[in-house]
């Protein structure tokens, strides 16, 4: 029974590497800021659930891969936000 869940949380990831992959590059260039600032609000729930995956009490691999995801979905948040903030700054006035 073990053997069914690892290849089912395998299946799912690798679809979600496709999917991921054919939306973004989908995407104009004209939408992608917009979308990276929208972005952060999903990034910001990673971490969360990293947070929750990296806290456990054990020490696994599921806590070093939590770890992993607090510091690249981090990155992601403040990237969109220095990312969103000059797009913004180009539309004040000087």
């Amino acid at each position: 029974m073990e053997n069914v869940d690892l290849l089912m949380q395998l299946y799912v990831f690798v679809l979600a590497i496709f999917v991921g992959f054919e939306l973004i590059t989908k995407v104009p260039p004209t939408l992608h800021t917009p979308l990276m600032s929208g972005s952060n609000a999903i990034s910001g729930i990673t971490i969360v659930g990293a947070i929750l995956s990296a806290g456990a009490e054990d020490f696994t691999l599921s806590t070093i891969l939590g770890m992993i995801a607090i510091i690249f979905a981090t990155i992601n948040v403040v990237g969109g936000f220095l990312v969103t903030d000059r797009m913004l700054k180009m539309f004040k006035k000087k």
